[in-house]
């Protein structure tokens, strides 16, 4: 019995893990909030998705939790007062050059009262976070 010939077995093994690394889109945090975005007459994509920090606000997905407004960054839930250390630590993941155009996306639920996110940009202020932008979906023209 002739011996099978493993010698091109290497490079269909790096060809398989090359299309899982190019298919798979890694997730970045996991929703313990949930929000119905409001809807918007004018809506514009965001160029680099990879200078967006995303702040999430709403009511919590396991009614245990509450059922008031909270904000989720990243994994956890968190307060107005956790912000500012919150964009240092995403400001610091950013390079020299990128960290200007860091983009602050406020994901709100569309009940969520406007004195909440009011206070959310006054944290953002004081944390030197400018540029903020609200997502939203398209609505009925």
């Amino acid at each position: 019995m002739p011996e099978l010939n493993t010698s091109s077995l290497p490079d269909m093994i790096f060809a398989i893990l090359f299309f899982f690394m190019v298919t798979v889109s890694m997730r970045s945090e996991t929703l313990i909030v949930k929000h119905t975005l409001p809807t918007a007459s004018e809506v514009q994509k965001l160029e680099r998705k990879s200078l967006v920090t995303y702040i999430n606000i709403g009511i919590p997905l396991d009614p245990r939790l509450g059922t008031g407004t909270r904000m989720q960054l990243n994994d956890k839930f968190a307060e107005i007062t956790d912000i500012q250390e919150y964009i240092a630590q995403e400001r610091e993941k950013l390079s020299e050059a990128d960290r200007q155009f860091m983009t602050v996306s406020i994901k709100a639920d569309e009940n969520t009262k406007m004195k909440y996110i009011s206070d959310v940009k006054q944290a953002l202020r004081k944390a030197y976070a400018l540029k903020i932008s609200y997502s939203a979906r398209k609505g009925e023209n």
